[in-house]
């Protein structure tokens, strides 16, 4: 969707009559004027940070020294003119590992453990939490913290003067969809609702090749992952409280509707959300704010998880602030990767040339993806791939905001997530919708979340522009409408309408269509092995969701991301032990 087809604030009431929301029959007019009008107020929120799309993508530049705010666009290459008083600094590392998320984490961890120095790049900063902290950026009143230096910052198609910063969100645009890419030590784990399911076994196997094997998964490595972050469902006497009167209705409207509400798990400590109810702390989770990181700590996200514990070994070291622009394959067998050390405005203030034995990319989809097609085409890793780039997905993706003036949802909701309904009786169009709770406005908008994804066959793809020299994201226009339109939305519709109450949905995908949820790009079977290894590259591997074929079977990416990474390291880790012992002798 370009911006020119983007509804301004003051046409957004226009929603209600489109096939994009939703209105009980028995709803009078002037019930569908208030209607549209507090849910097109609480779309202000709940859209929150999205990127200009290309239409108008220059209005929004601004400069800096490590590029144009807005282009979302790769760091400045070593030989760029840009760079010629930069510092260069070479250096000799065992085993690189380039992203520290979900896959990142994983393998920093199980490395680590296996006697193998592994040295984690991130090009985002830490970001420390503790009572009260105010680390992360408000979603009501984002700040420069909220944005990656090189992201066109727009809320609902108004463009947003900030400063370059290493901020926690990076848009990537196309005409038709706008990926959004977390940055900072623990990844897309930072600001993630946290909902941790694992699918089905069919499912798993409708949409993954057999060999990763369910049965083992199920019984060795989904485990390790729920361990390993804590998982745990929210507590009846939270559930009980006022602040959290909204999942209890959720709850009641899904049981009316036919349907079953399950408890989430979560990678929380739900001390801290009942901690905040007695007033001990500021609210964070207790009033749905932490839907850009929870600043009072209690969230099991990678950094204090895996990422902690892989340092704790002392055979890991995390580099912030280090953005790697290329990688290199040398005649005899190593890498060499090129990165650029910044300030916390993106400034680069070093050029980094690092030497190493193996390197894990585990940049995310879309960086990861980007990073690899730039290796391909610029000739730095002959031979990738021809598929490198296809298969990428949204995981069927969708917001709604769902408006509603009976059901006194009530201005201040807790969260982040307490019960979902999951329909994947069909594995071929599995789907989940879930409630989330919706940050405080300053006045009662009669509305919250709800969000909806699930398995869809759509598959966009990367392609190199050899005259812009990147990347681009192509994403067909009316992907995953099958699944949105015949499985997600009657679901919620469902849901909304159960016992004959009046409500709406607003479809925020329809004023930007985006996902938090990129997956593919590098996928197995395909560009790589079941274990992350690239084709006819020894010792280059990806282990993060580009790795994932486009869907997670109706289940937020987080889960399988980190069991696939686990079980590919229980052969990975060694064999990259094994290497270091080799070059050693």
């Amino acid at each position: 969707m370009s911006t020119s087809d983007s509804p301004s604030l003051s046409a957004s009431t226009s929603i209600s009559s489109t096939s994009n929301s939703s209105v009980t029959t028995s709803a009078q007019p002037t019930r569908r004027r208030f209607l549209a009008s507090t849910a097109a107020a609480a779309a202000v929120t709940a859209v929150g940070i999205v990127a200009g799309q290309t239409a108008n993508r220059n209005a929004a530049y601004a400069q800096s020294s490590a590029g144009p705010v807005g282009s979302s666009g790769p760091a400045p290459a070593p030989t760029d003119p840009s760079l010629a008083d930069v510092p260069t600094v070479t250096e000799d590392h065992q085993t690189i590992v380039i992203g520290s998320g979900f896959g990142g984490g994983v393998s920093a961890l199980r490395l680590a453990e296996a006697g193998v120095k592994v040295t984690v790049l991130e090009r985002g900063r830490r970001w420390e939490t503790g009572p009260n902290a105010t680390t992360f950026p408000s979603p009501t009143n984002p700040d420069k913290r909220m944005l990656w230096h090189r992201s066109a910052p727009q809320l609902f198609g108004k463009n947003i003067a900030v400063d370059p910063y290493v901020g926690i969100i990076e848009a990537v645009t196309s005409s038709t969809m706008t990926a959004l890419c977390p940055t900072g030590v623990g990844g897309g784990s930072l600001v993630y609702q946290g909902m941790s399911l694992q699918p089905t076994k069919e499912a798993f196997n409708a949409n993954f090749p057999a060999e990763l094997d369910w049965d083992l998964m199920d019984r060795v490595h989904y485990p390790r992952v729920a361990d390993a972050l804590g998982l745990e469902t929210c507590p009846d006497d939270i559930i009980n409280h006022p602040n959290y009167k909204v999942a209890r209705v959720f709850a009641k409207r899904c049981r009316d509707a036919g349907l079953k509400a399950e408890k989430i798990p979560m990678p929380i400590d739900w001390d801290f959300a009942r901690r905040e109810l007695n007033g001990e702390m500021k609210p964070s989770y207790s009033d749905g704010s932490g839907a850009m990181g929870v600043n009072n700590g209690g969230k099991h996200s990678v950094d204090v998880t895996y990422i902690a514990r892989a340092e704790e070994t002392g055979n890991a070291t995390v580099r912030t602030h280090t953005e790697v622009t290329d990688i290199e394959r040398q005649d005899d067998g190593t890498w060499v990767v090129h990165a650029l050390h910044t300030d916390d405005s993106g400034s680069p203030q070093k050029r980094l040339k690092l030497n190493a034995g193996s390197v894990i990319v585990a940049a995310g989809s879309v960086n990861t993806t980007r990073l690899l097609l730039r290796a391909k085409h610029t000739g730095t890793v002959p031979g990738l791939p021809d598929t490198l780039g296809q298969g990428w997905g949204t995981n069927g993706d969708r917001i709604y905001v769902w408006t509603d003036p009976t059901a006194g949802f009530g201005a201040v909701q807790g969260g982040p997530v307490v019960y979902g309904t999951k329909r994947w009786d069909d594995p071929n169009h599995a789907h989940t919708v879930i409630q989330a709770s919706m940050p405080g406005m300053g006045m009662d908008a009669k509305s919250t979340m709800m969000v909806g994804y699930g398995v869809s066959d759509t598959r966009g793809s990367f392609k190199w522009n050899s005259r812009t020299k990147t990347a681009e994201l192509h994403w067909p226009a009316g992907g995953d409408s099958e699944l949105i339109e015949k499985h997600i939305r009657p679901t919620a519709d469902k849901i909304i309408t159960a016992g004959g109450a009046p409500g709406m949905l607003t479809d925020t995908n329809s004023f930007v269509n985006s996902t938090w949820h990129a997956l593919g790009g590098a996928c197995m079977g395909s560009v790589c092995d079941l274990e992350g290894r690239v084709q006819g590259q020894d010792g280059l591997y990806v282990l993060d969701g580009a790795l994932i074929p486009g869907t997670t079977a109706a289940c937020n990416p987080s889960m399988t991301i980190a069991a696939v990474a686990e079980r590919a390291m229980d052969s990975v880790a060694p064999e990259i032990a094994a290497r270091r012992y080799a070059a050693a002798q």
